[in-house]
């Protein structure tokens, strides 16, 4: 695909570019050229869109498609055409599916149904066999397959030892642990947040303890073994702060939080509308602010949708039966808009790539087109209409939104929403 974006906003601060709004000729993935007003060539497609920014194509650190075992909630190819109109042209692949990614054969099989799509697919393998915390499972074929990294989707390995082991295991060929914390005798039936809200409610709360407790073991195994680990969707004051004292420390660790507890608080759940129930829970106006500093200091490494589809079936219930997870990338970048600056959601949507070992290359002549297409103008409300996804289960239904993601190119192809 031959093509010429016409007066785009560069914002890449890696690019000599940065913050010029130039023209950027594209063929065959490869950036031609970026210049002002560059000649129309023949066999080249004029993109013109208003407002248009581009940078680096963004990532998503943790994402659920269903597929296999989970189609009617979402498929892969479907998924991954949400994706690159939501923005992105990379996204990692959670292991929640059944049967679960814990093999080779697995992660070969998501990989293969993701084959030549514009938005790319790396599998987060299962840390253990089917999620179950008792064995570890074949973590070096899944890498040798094409794993980025292992863990358990939304569930904290109550074994410290087997995680001790496999902190030490995957030190061997440069392996990422994804450390998910909830202790699960702590949080107990626990529904959502402990406090005000969840007592007003009459609902279990689950304390800030249950999660702050898990990091504090993790990171003490971390400082022990050595290697990398992963915490994902921090959402607790004393979390980042354990979190930044590591760091301190020289230990490898890094952290997501999501889009929603950034940008939404337990208020929400007055109306016992279970599209607000998610793992973690949505936490108090407090809290919410504490991680928004933490990543506008740079504690919290970045930001994922932690986008999650469930079927009406195990959504439109009682809050206590209802499944947790909220779908999340068609509204990420309008709901981080507002409440961060554009550079930092830029920064943030792109920086785990380094956190999982995939490249990202800068917008500059030469180099492989990776790129995410978007606006910062306009305020609109995010409606069932705006839902691409197989199933609808958003939080942010009815919410008011900044600006727009437009689409993507990547892998040599134009996606547009």
């Amino acid at each position: 695909m031959k093509l010429i974006l016409r007066k785009a906003n560069v914002i890449d601060p890696q690019s000599p570019y940065h913050n010029q709004v130039l023209d950027i000729k594209l063929a065959d993935g490869i950036i031609e050229e970026i210049a002002k007003d560059i000649d129309v060539a023949d066999g080249y497609k004029e993109i013109v869109l208003e407002h248009l920014q581009v940078s680096q194509g963004w990532f998503d650190s943790s994402v659920s498609l269903g597929e296999p075992g989970f189609e009617d909630r979402e498929t892969i190819s479907n998924g991954l055409v949400v994706a690159a109109k939501s923005g992105f042209t990379a996204i990692a692949l959670q292991p929640n599916t059944a049967p679960v990614l814990d093999n080779q054969s697995q992660i070969n099989f998501v990989k293969y149904k993701a084959n030549a799509s514009a938005t790319l697919l790396f599998p987060i393998g299962a840390l253990t066999k089917n999620s179950e915390g008792t064995d570890l499972a074949e973590l070096f074929d899944m890498k040798n397959a094409g794993a980025v990294a292992f863990g358990d989707y939304n569930k904290n390995v109550t074994n410290a030892n087997l995680l001790k082991i496999a902190l030490q295991y995957v030190q061997d060929f440069d392996g990422l642990v994804i450390a998910f914390a909830q202790d699960e005798k702590i949080a107990g039936a626990g529904i959502a947040n402990e406090g005000e809200v969840a007592t007003r409610l009459g609902l279990k709360g689950i304390p800030n303890l249950a999660e702050e407790l898990i990091i504090a073991r993790n990171l003490s195994l971390l400082e022990y073994t050595g290697g990398k680990m992963h915490i994902p969707t921090v959402s607790t004051p004393q979390s980042i702060q354990l979190i930044k004292e590591a760091k301190a420390k020289g230990l490898q660790v890094t952290c997501s939080v999501t889009v929603h507890h950034l940008v939404l608080t337990d208020e929400m759940l007055s109306g016992f509308d279970t599209r607000y129930k998610v793992s973690p829970p949505l936490r108090t106006e407090s809290d919410r602010q504490a991680l928004i500093d933490a990543v506008l200091d740079g504690t919290i490494d970045c930001i994922t949708s932690d986008h999650n589809p469930m079927d009406i079936e195990h959504k439109k219930l009682e809050f206590d039966l209802a499944k947790n997870g909220t779908i999340g990338l068609e509204s990420a970048f309008g709901a981080l808009l507002t409440v961060l600056p554009l550079e930092v959601v830029v920064q943030k949507l792109t920086a785990a790539k380094s956190i999982f070992n995939i490249p990202s290359p800068s917008i500059n002549v030469g180099n492989i087109a990776a790129i995410s297409l978007f606006t910062t103008k306009g305020e609109w409300q995010f409606t069932k209409e705006n839902i691409l996804s197989k199933s609808k289960n958003s939080a942010f239904l009815n919410t008011q939104m900044k600006g727009k993601a437009l689409g993507i190119y990547n892998n040599g192809q134009l996606v547009l929403g």
